[in-house]
């Protein structure tokens, strides 16, 4: 991020990629405002506690998500998510035998967590339960069985032998299998917090050349846990920091807010120009980071006046108006990601990065959680009404975020390029969470 550039920041006009456009730059603006990509939560420990360097971090989350769209863009992009699909009859109607059963079971006494309460509840209660496209969910379930829970775990034999039958013969299995619990705070609120994020998908140069003068890095060999390595000013205009980075060279981008985005979500797929001409699609995943805090960018113009709203067209448009001045916005931020590249072969393509879990994330299917209330790897019926989108699906718990913090708060992953950005931008919303977890033994 050492060149501050004289022309407007934006994605260059590749045509096989996904542009930004407002209702994406709705979302950078939020990232940039909030930035729990880079402090994400170690697997297995509070979201709060710090991140030593160098630890993998699970795909990361908005920490504070953008406005919702307005109704017209709104109802624009809903015909494009089909994320509100919902089988219109059910697979698994009321009178089938095991409804009758589930209903004559008795009710366990509730689960309480260190964040949350669980409160068992029937089957009944779970809105668009017997409709959903299970078998689009199996995947995001079977990839959670690489790294299963205890509890969840004894039930993955099950769950892989599942994996080709028929929408209504995984419902049943699992209201025999499963008791719902519905997720609500330690004094009872159910409602929680829906928000979106995604993978970003930009174009890159192995080389630099031209307008890509921005580098992304993997990790030098000097970094510490015990002390913070040199601050992003530092990394910029340090010819001793420098040293430490020459040849770390991964890729290079066009514009230096892309490069700020991407550590703030915290992994990426990349489009990378190669020198002999060739075009390969590869991910950037979190290798560690720098030691220090992060800091808003977003929040630094608005704390000195320099925009009213904290809008990716207002960060922008101060950015092409002040080029001068866009190192100093830049190094109000001190941490800086470093990257390791990952080669994307047709199956991994399918897939998002991997989640604090250590499973590869599933598009619309999984979900960051505060593992304090919802464990990795638990199957979770969510149900979400809002201006933007309906959802009422089964998702897993897979990843987590600094500022996915509470019972009911979770973020859908939405997956990467453009339908992604539009998805997740648009998702901020009430959300009501059942943990379906393992029937205690009679």
């Amino acid at each position: 991020m050492s060149h501050a550039l004289s022309k407007p920041l934006s994605l260059p006009h590749w045509p096989t990629l996904a542009r930004p456009h407002a209702w994406a730059g709705l979302l950078l603006a939020g990232l940039l405002l909030a930035g729990c990509a880079t402090q994400p939560a170690l697997v297995g420990a509070p979201p709060a506690a710090p991140t030593p360097i160098g630890t993998p971090p699970p795909a990361v989350a908005a920490a504070d998500a953008p406005p919702a769209l307005s109704p017209p863009a709104a109802a624009a992009a809903r015909t494009a998510t089909g994320f509100d699909e919902i089988w219109p009859e059910a697979v698994l109607g009321p009178e089938a035998a095991v409804w009758q059963w589930a209903e004559a079971q008795p009710l366990p006494p509730p689960i309480t967590r260190p964040n949350s309460l669980w409160q068992p509840v029937r089957w009944s209660e779970l809105p668009g339960w017997g409709r959903d496209a299970l078998p689009q969910a199996w995947n995001a379930w079977l990839r959670s069985c690489e790294r299963p829970a205890p509890a969840i775990g004894a039930l993955c034999q099950e769950v892989r032998r599942l994996s080709i039958a028929s929408a209504s013969a995984q419902h049943e299995w699992m209201m025999r299998q499963l008791q719902p619990y519905r997720v609500q705070a330690l004094d009872g609120n159910p409602r929680g917090l829906l928000t979106g994020y995604y993978e970003p998908l930009l174009p890159a140069s192995r080389l630099r050349h031209g307008p890509y003068q921005t580098p992304l890095h993997a990790l030098p060999p000097g970094l510490s846990r015990d002390r913070p390595w040199f601050s992003r000013q530092q990394i910029d205009s340090d010819p001793q920091a420098q040293a430490q980075l020459q040849g770390r060279e991964i890729v290079w981008l066009a514009d230096p807010l892309d490069a700020l985005l991407l550590q703030i979500q915290g992994s990426g797929r990349m489009l990378v120009q190669e020198p002999d001409g060739r075009q390969q699609l590869v991910r950037l995943a979190f290798a560690g980071h720098n030691g220090h805090p992060y800091r808003s960018v977003g929040r630094w113009l608005l704390d000195r006046g320099a925009i009213r709203a904290g809008t990716w067209e207002a960060i922008r448009a101060w950015a092409a108006a002040n080029p001068q001045q866009l190192n100093d916005m830049l190094w109000s931020n001190p941490r800086t990601i470093f990257f390791r590249e990952e080669a994307l072969n047709e199956l991994d393509a399918q897939f998002g990065p991997r989640g604090a879990q250590g499973v590869a994330l599933t598009p619309a299917r999984s979900i960051a959680v505060d593992p304090r209330s919802i464990p990795y790897g638990t199957p979770v019926w969510l149900h979400s009404s809002g201006p933007f989108i309906e959802l009422r699906r089964l998702v897993l718990a897979q990843d987590t975020g600094a500022a996915i913090v509470g019972a009911a708060r979770a973020d859908f992953f939405t997956g990467w390029g453009e339908q992604a950005f539009f998805q997740a931008a648009g998702i901020k919303q009430t959300v009501h969470l059942w943990a379906l977890w393992p029937r205690p033994a009679p």
